[in-house]
């Protein structure tokens, strides 16, 4: 019993020296890789997350800082909770906004349609040669003479003329 307990204590002890001896790196895809033999020499060593003597990647710990070089450009810092509060009130503003003018637009275009298709049937009664009754200031039924006739038809034809 005892040899078979020093034996199974061996295979334990060597199993676990194995499972010690993993490396795991990021590859260039991004994906996380598990292998006992070391990774690629072309893969950086921030990108190897644990290898042989080297501790476990910890994501808590704060980031080590390379050292900058003239290409690296100043890093702008993380905006307040005031600039992100004011960039949604912004873009809430701007928002409203341009919903406002597509209704006004919307709103424009449907009293053209009407405008248009009042003018149309304005120039067809005008074309008919129908006897067109008009009002006065004090409610009072007349007809219209020729000249009257004459000046609505040119009005109705440049109303017509800015419809498609």
């Amino acid at each position: 019993m005892n040899h078979r307990n020093a034996l199974l204590a061996v295979l334990l002890l060597a199993a676990s020296s194995l499972a010690t001896a993993q490396y795991i790196w990021i590859d260039d895809k991004g994906v996380k890789q598990l292998s006992d033999r070391p990774p690629p020499p072309n893969i950086p060593e921030k990108r190897i997350l644990k290898a042989p003597g080297k501790p476990m990647f910890n994501p808590y710990a704060p980031a080590e800082t390379e050292p900058a070089t003239a290409s690296d450009t100043v890093a702008k810092p993380a905006p307040t909770l005031a600039e992100r509060d004011a960039d949604f009130a912004k873009r809430k503003l701007e928002n409203a906004e341009t919903a406002q003018r597509a209704a006004d637009q919307a709103r424009n275009k449907a009293a053209q349609a009407a405008n248009c298709d009042a003018a149309r049937k304005n120039q067809q009664a005008l074309d008919q040669g129908i006897r067109l009754t008009t009002f006065d200031k004090n409610g009072e039924r007349g007809y219209m003479d020729e000249a009257q006739r004459e000046d609505l038809r040119k009005n109705t034809q440049k109303v017509l003329a800015d419809c498609k």
